[in-house]
């Protein structure tokens, strides 16, 4: 069976690693132990070094929190490059740095190894589902080497560009998504200290010109839509940590190309004072207390 590479298992990895180990040979590392064992119990097989993964497969997938933590795995003392052989493809699923991005690609090339951006779109409950988006940067011929594997874990899958146009077109979508979860939670306080149901006004909007995707797949109370965090004491999911730096990242974008996102910084500074008040490890619909206030009798533990 032909061996598969995955790195970073988390939230959003485990999920689409999975979908990989259904169709071939995994060989995985990550820094959980917890994790490892999961994917070993199902057959995978563990490597202790990026390096000693890479010595094993030509094709590599990594989903990892930051586009820092991609450059150690890939370039560190035991790094995937010190024993990538050459026509290995790495597919990056982290949300990262289109700048970091390139930089890591260009050094790349050197060694004759191909690095793609693909970051996701749709959280766990979509990774598990095989129905996310993942948007790719890079050249058409890597897409299309690409494509198989990605079809295995995703729906919608979008050629966005050139290399760093996947994570250009990501911080897109995620600071819409952050200012969106912003303003569910403001529509339904509002429902709420004006005595209106908020269960009739969830499925108003739903069914309305002010639906979006936090209202209709991911709402930011309990007792809306099963299978949610907000169902779940706010366990990420997607982390408003990991929303509160795809915002920096985008504000970062938008300076160096003088583009104006007003509510952009605004949704930055919304989940900046959340994380720093302690929330950074609780789903990022949990903003939703923070902008219900008093308005709210339900708990965050």
């Amino acid at each position: 069976m032909e061996k598969i590479g995955f790195i970073g298992l988390g939230n959003m990895g485990a999920p689409l690693a999975e979908r990989l180990l259904k169709k071939y040979q995994l060989i995985i590392y990550d820094l959980d132990e917890n994790n490892i064992k999961y994917f070993t119990d199902k057959g995978a097989l563990a490597c202790s070094t990026p390096a000693k993964l890479a010595s094993q497969t030509s094709r590599v997938f990594l989903c990892l929190p930051t586009s820092t933590i991609v450059e150690k795995v890939v370039n560190g003392d035991d790094g995937l490059v010190k024993t990538a052989k050459k026509g290995t493809y790495i597919i990056d699923m982290t949300t990262g740095e289109p700048e970091i991005t390139r930089k890591i690609s260009n050094a790349l090339m050197q060694e004759g190894i191909n690095f793609i951006d693909a970051p996701v779109s749709g959280g766990p409950k979509g990774a598990n589902q095989g129905n996310i988006a993942i948007m790719v940067g890079g050249t058409k011929e890597a897409f299309d080497l690409a494509l198989p594997l990605l079809k295995i874990m995703g729906k919608n899958i979008f050629h966005a560009g050139e290399l760093g146009s996947g994570n250009g077109a990501k911080i897109c979508n995620n600071m819409s998504l952050g200012i969106t979860m912003i303003a569910a939670s403001e529509s339904l306080m509002l429902a709420k200290r004006l005595n209106i149901d908020i269960k009739k006004v969830h499925e108003i909007m739903k069914n309305a010109s002010g639906n979006s995707w936090p209202i209709s797949v991911y709402p930011p109370l309990p007792d809306l839509i099963e299978g949610t965090p907000s169902n779940n004491n706010y366990r990420p999911g997607f982390s408003a940590g990991m929303m509160n730096k795809d915002l920096k990242l985008a504000y970062e974008c938008a300076k160096s190309v003088s583009a104006d996102t007003p509510l952009g910084k605004a949704a930055l500074e919304i989940y900046e004072k959340f994380c720093k008040d302690g929330n950074d490890d609780k789903d990022f619909s949990a903003i939703s207390k923070v902008i219900g206030g008093d308005a709210w009798d339900y708990p965050i533990e």
